[in-house]
């Protein structure tokens, strides 16, 4: 299995000096199975690149997995260049929650007067599943849906394939239970022994007492799940659109003081725009 990140930024895309090393994309992952397949989780500003790569690589047969439709997570899917391609096709797989279908969710970026090219002008061919499933398979990868704590409801994921486990839990707050989200202990057993873990990390403690509700967790939430169910690597992600790159490394040292107090063997870095993994 192999994870690329096209964005691991949070809310807005941003620019400038200060977030070269980390990036400024919202969320986007690019996962492939053993089979080559490649399947995209969420279309935030990070897909434009992604597909700009594929077009020059001939790749045509995509799967795009939504978590949510907040507009981070949606804002980039107007410009997915092979959209605009007769040979490509697209299924797209994830939960309607407060829309209709997820038809209906991505046709409402593209709608004017917000965008001007409408979503009829779409070439590719693209298929729906807006149907909640519990598990969805991409070739030999098996992925499991996990509800994530957050306002408006949304869908994490574990990636199965080949003996390796994946667990992407963006958007996840672990100190307050939202509409439909679990509990830490469910959290903790699906995270259990998985070879990686990238979870929602945009808080400090201390920043925190002022945003609970807003669906984010922090940093030592994110270790401290990460050390329970005893992963081998923890990826902080969707960093805050104020984070600079410098307080971003700060925030890693924090994690990995916590977890040498603790003399775990467990591996923590801060997820960034570029960065491949292989499971």
């Amino acid at each position: 299995m192999i994870i690329r990140c096209w964005g691991a930024r949070g809310s807005i895309p941003v620019s400038g000096e200060q977030y070269l090393r980390y990036g400024g994309n919202t969320t986007c992952l690019e996962i492939r199975n053993s089979h080559d397949d490649i399947l995209l989780v969420d279309a935030g500003s990070g897909i434009r690149e992604a597909g700009n790569e594929f077009l020059a690589d001939g790749r045509r047969d995509f799967i795009l997995l939504l978590t949510h439709a907040h507009w981070d997570h949606i804002m980039g899917f107007p410009f997915f260049k092979p959209l605009y391609l007769h040979k490509t096709n697209i299924d797209v797989w994830g939960c309607a929650f407060a829309q209709d279908s997820i038809r209906e969710m991505l046709a409402r970026v593209m709608s004017a007067p917000y965008f001007p090219i409408d979503y009829d002008a779409i070439h590719a061919r693209l298929t729906y599943e807006d149907i909640c499933k519990e598990s969805y398979q991409m070739g030999g990868m098996t992925i499991t849906s996990i509800a994530l704590s957050h306002p408006n409801q949304g869908t994490g994921y574990q990636f199965s394939d080949n003996g390796k486990r994946f667990v992407f839990l963006t958007d996840n707050e672990l100190g307050f239970r939202h509409e439909g989200s679990l509990t830490y202990e469910n959290y903790l057993a699906i995270c259990r022994n998985a070879d990686l873990l990238i979870h929602d990390a945009e808080y400090w403690n201390e920043e925190y007492s002022r945003r609970i509700g807003w669906g984010h967790s922090t940093i030592e939430q994110a270790v401290k799940l990460a050390l329970d169910a005893e992963v081998k690597q923890l990826g902080l992600f969707h960093h805050n659109q104020d984070r600079f790159d410098t307080a971003v490394d700060e925030m890693v040292d924090a994690c990995r003081q916590i977890i040498a107090e603790k003399h775990s063997p467990l591996q923590c870095f801060a997820v960034y725009q570029g960065m491949e993994l292989s499971l």
